[in-house]
């Protein structure tokens, strides 16, 4: 068997007893949540910018890990995030914002509300090549063992808008420092698994009771605000969007990522408020506050 190349990229920061789970995308990286989770931690939260199962090594390992995989690693952040707080929130880029919908149907009661940035169920944005538009039929050409060897490569501008930020990520991510920047490809098994992934949980979005912040590129290269709308049809807890004008697919990392941040404290803090329970006129006579 292949040695594995996966380096441990995950990052904790330790807050106040209300924390955010963070996931990234596919081939992606933590690090692409790491200004996010400095922001929100900044805001009082702990925060566990988790590694998705099989990320950050090689593209053999990644070929070894499939949609079921991703989700369990979602369910073992989860968890590991809820033994040190009391109220949880999960956020995630493109197919990390999938499987914190995911979670939040397999496990309501662990989910307090959603942060869903550059939400990917359709890859319909402006620079996806006619071919890629297609790749929700992978799941049928890999499983008669089709093209296991083909990929769709990352192409300019890389979900990128900020030319600095750009240079920076897409030349990591092309020097192959997988762990900093993902990997340069999409693999096609692995997007099989992801279209899997999405016929899994989009039938299943009404069970969505949680709270969610919906912030999407208007602009998105890589999916289009067709997915945001998505979302706000199908859930039927309480939903909030913001569209981002200045920004490409990955909002975590390019120029607006200051308004994730400060857009996604305020909503987690806004839900937070709705758990306090009111003081009786008793208790407020005898002096005492909000439990």
């Amino acid at each position: 068997m292949t040695q594995s190349m996966i380096k441990q990229a995950d990052f904790l920061l330790r807050g106040g007893r209300a924390g955010v789970l963070l996931i990234h995308g596919l081939t992606g990286t933590p690090a692409e949540m790491r200004f996010v989770g400095k922001g929100l931690h900044r805001a009082g939260f702990t925060v566990y910018g988790m590694q998705l199962a099989g990320h950050c090594g090689s593209e053999a390992d990644l070929l070894r890990t499939g949609w079921r995989d991703w989700a369990a690693s979602v369910r073992d952040g989860a968890a590991q995030l809820r033994s040190e707080v009391d109220h949880m929130f999960v956020a995630g880029l493109s197919m990390g914002s999938v499987l914190a919908l995911n979670l939040a149907i397999e496990q309501p009661d662990w989910v307090d509300g959603l942060g869903l940035y550059g939400s990917t169920f359709f890859y319909d944005g402006w620079t996806i090549p006619r071919l890629a538009r297609l790749s929700f039929m992978l799941p049928l050409v890999c499983g008669m063992g089709l093209f296991k060897q083909r990929r769709f490569m990352e192409s300019f501008p890389y979900g990128i808008k900020d030319e600095r930020v750009r240079m920076r990520i897409a030349g990591a991510m092309l020097d192959g420092q997988s762990e900093a920047a993902g990997l340069p490809g999409n693999p096609w098994p692995s997007l099989a698994e992801f279209h899997k992934l999405v016929w899994h949980v989009r039938p299943r979005l009404r069970q969505v009771r949680a709270p969610s912040l919906i912030m999407h590129a208007a602009d998105d290269d890589i999916a289009s605000v067709r997915n945001a709308r998505l979302i706000e049809r199908r859930v039927t807890g309480p939903t909030e969007t913001i569209l981002l004008n200045d920004s490409y697919h990955m909002v975590t990392v390019d120029g607006e990522r200051g308004k994730v941040i400060d857009h996604s404290a305020e909503f987690f803090t806004r839900v937070l408020a709705g758990f306090r329970r009111p003081v009786s006129p008793q208790v407020a006579a005898a002096g005492g506050g909000v439990a």
